[in-house]
């Protein structure tokens, strides 16, 4: 059984549900995830935003203008007086329910359960519409097998054996599985989520839960590029990529996969597939344990990066410096992307200037600190294995012109990663594009 994730966009307006409901009829069994229509979620959080603020008529009228756009999406999506009420009444009472909140005692736990909207009201929609295409439909309740730990984590032994429950229930002739990507039970049986980008690690997780023989992830682009296509021209899909490569380019900055989204496909060795929804015809991106070797595959870049430097002569042969140094961004649940060390300094990174102030003020009893924000990561995934050579050359050639903040290689097989300024990102894409590819 394959597992096909469609995104916000996918499923974005009445005609794109359509074009998705077509392209999963195939006679084949399988579970469809789906995540909220494009602009709901966005929708939902500034319907939070505003209770927190302790705002009620700004959340309302928020509320009045999300439903108004499904009034519509249901008046376009079904051909039949029955579905269309359906529909109406389907949307009514999940905007009851939106309505229900109140400024006073709003909490976190109420902020979960509206944002899980989107993805309860796209899934209805979408069974119901196959219902009146006299499709086997069935929905499949995420927040009845998908659960998280006090960290936010998964349990996939839970997953495995609450999914296969919820699928026993159902009609053994069902065709199609639709269930609700992002969203999840915490250990408290409130309502949860697994962050912004989950469904892509919804559709990984039930995936691995059930041994798919395929993870499907359809979005609006074909496959994984080999460099940013918003910033350099005549960028080329990626045929077939390892999950290490995959892991690397998701999380240095390309957009179309959630970094963790391959972490469980990786560990039962499902392959995953990203595809598009605009031409499904095309090959995209295999994801799997195959790679092809000796190639470099793909630059990407992430932004809003921050370089701190702690120089410090007590560091020559000191004990446990390193440690320290990492505890303090531990303290301040900071993670760190990239380090490099000489005998007298560290230079790290993050993405997350949050708790900076005070991991500063902590750092300074280490040595000199030296930060610089408005950074970049420009990262080079490809195989890098100790054998090959040129590589490291042609990527420092590129960027000769381009001032250098910080390298980081060896630390992976799969990537070489440079710090630069982000006014320098541009110019960086497109000479490595020049370089590498051309």
């Amino acid at each position: 059984m394959k597992v096909l994730k469609f995104g916000g966009t996918s499923v974005g307006s009445a005609q794109r549900i359509k074009n998705v409901a077509a392209l999963v009829r195939d006679g084949e069994q399988k579970i469809v995830v789906l995540s909220a229509m494009s602009g709901t979620t966005n929708s939902l959080v500034e319907i939070s935003k505003a209770l927190y603020n302790n705002d009620e008529k700004a959340a309302a009228e928020v509320i009045s203008n999300l439903y108004q756009k499904y009034v519509i999406v249901v008046d376009e999506l079904y051909s039949n007086d029955q579905s269309k009420q359906k529909g109406h009444l389907l949307i009514t009472n999940h905007f009851n329910y939106l309505k229900s909140f109140k400024a006073a005692d709003f909490s976190v736990a109420d902020e979960k359960a509206i944002l899980a909207q989107g993805e309860l009201i796209s899934t209805a929609l979408m069974h119901y519409y196959l219902e009146e295409q006299g499709v086997k439909s069935a929905l499949l309740p995420a927040l009845n097998y998908m659960v998280i730990d006090e960290d936010g984590e998964p349990i996939l032994s839970n997953i495995e054996i609450a999914i296969k429950t919820e699928m026993e229930k159902l009609a053994a002739d069902t065709e199609l599985f639709i269930t609700q990507g992002f969203i999840c039970r915490n250990p408290k049986g409130e309502i949860d989520n697994l962050q912004r980008g989950g469904s892509d690690y919804s559709a990984s997780l039930v995936g691995a839960a059930i041994l798919a023989s395929e993870i499907q992830i359809w979005t609006d682009i074909d496959g994984m590029h080999n460099n940013d296509p918003r910033i350099v021209e005549n960028t080329k899909p990626i045929a077939n990529l390892s999950f290490d490569e995959a892991a690397e380019l998701a999380y240095f900055g390309a957009k179309i996969l959630h970094p963790t989204s391959v972490l469980p496909a990786k560990l039962r060795q499902i392959p995953v597939r990203l595809l598009n929804t605009l031409d499904p015809e095309a090959y995209g991106t295999c994801i799997s344990t195959q790679t092809e070797r000796n190639k470099i595959k793909a630059v990407a870049a992430k932004d809003g990066i921050t370089a701190i430097k702690i120089k410090s002569g007590r560091m020559l042969l000191a004990y446990g410096f390193l440690r320290k140094v990492f505890e303090i961004f531990e303290q301040h649940k900071t993670p760190i992307d990239m380090v490099t060390t000489s005998e007298v300094g560290v230079s790290l990174t993050i993405d997350n200037n949050k708790n900076l102030d005070k991991i500063l003020e902590q750092l300074n009893d280490y040595g000199t600190v030296t930060v610089d924000t408005d950074q970049v990561i420009v990262c080079v995934v490809g195989d890098f294995s100790i054998e090959n050579t040129g590589f490291v050359h042609n990527i420092t050639h590129a960027l000769a012109d381009i001032p250098v903040r910080m390298i980081s290689y060896g630390g992976s097989m799969y990537n070489i990663s440079v710090v630069i300024n982000a006014k320098d990102k541009v110019k960086a894409l497109n000479v490595l594009s020049a370089q590498l590819f051309e």
